[in-house]
């Protein structure tokens, strides 16, 4: 049986139809914002369902002044929906994965992990990175779903994104740090890329591919910047070998017992 209410279930798994204009778009800079994607009656449940497991699941409790750049950035808690029915049922939504799906040009997506990132009131700025420097993954099909769970202004901190960055291969070997914010603005900026940095209302959900680069500043209010997200990837992926420490632990915290060349089919990966 369902957990969520009614409208709650029906919204999550309905189509939104995306034109081939927005695909088109998405393919060319490799994000897009999506308007109204829920209600604001469904954002205000996903907020309180997942804003509970946070409360619960955070360990991070040092000072903001005692964190580095990473930690300073946000409370970031991995794979709730394995800890949580209510929340697997909002990471399972039908509605979701059938627009990463799309936007992917794929037949069907998996899911890599999912992953809270709370902007505690004067948490810093989250520096300009590529997420898929972070995954064993062999190739570039995957995409995130950003899902502020309240309407997020400039000050709060939204993403920005590097748009048509996703071929730049310069910078994809940093992790999020100091570093990949120096290089990398120097580079986008080099490169001419524009950078695309808007307010989002509550129930716009943006996708970005993993080698996009992007980025988010600090949040100059006192209220939490609330923000859940999902990882696809296509359902055919394969993990590859991985080419950092991160790519390790990845690997066996994400999709545990999957073979290097194979189909990364296991529990942890559902096809969505």
């Amino acid at each position: 049986m369902p957990i969520a209410p009614d409208h709650v279930v029906t919204c999550l798994n309905a189509h939104y139809a995306l034109s081939q204009d927005q695909i088109a778009l998405f393919r060319a800079q490799g994000f897009i914002r999506l308007k109204e994607v829920f209600s604001p009656n469904v954002i205000e449940y996903i907020n309180g369902t997942i804003s509970d497991e946070v409360k619960r699941l955070n360990t991070q409790h040092l000072p903001m002044e005692e964190r580095d750049t990473y930690g300073r950035a946000f409370l970031q808690i991995m794979n709730i929906w394995t800890q949580s029915e209510a929340v697997k049922e909002i990471v399972f939504s039908k509605r979701l994965a059938r627009l990463a799906t799309e936007l992917l040009e794929v037949e069907g997506v998996r899911l890599y992990h999912d992953q809270a990132l709370y902007k505690e009131p004067g948490g810093g700025q989250t520096p300009w990175h590529a997420d898929q420097y972070y995954w064993p993954l062999a190739s570039d099909r995957t995409v995130t779903a950003w899902i502020p769970l309240q309407a997020t202004p400039l000050q709060m901190g939204p993403l920005a994104f590097s748009a048509g960055s996703l071929n730049l291969s310069t910078g994809r070997n940093l992790k999020i740090s100091d570093e990949s914010q120096q290089v990398l603005e120097q580079t986008l900026q080099n490169h001419g890329f524009t950078q695309v940095e808007e307010s989002f209302d509550a129930g716009d959900v943006s996708f970005h591919l993993g080698w996009l680069y992007h980025r988010a500043g600090a949040n100059n209010t006192n209220h939490m910047r609330r923000v859940m997200t999902a990882i696809y990837m296509e359902k055919d992926m394969r993990l590859k070998a991985p080419e950092n420490d991160n790519q390790v632990a990845d690997w066996e915290a994400w999709c545990p017992g999957a073979i290097v060349g194979e189909v990364i089919d296991t529990p942890l990966n559902p096809v969505l």
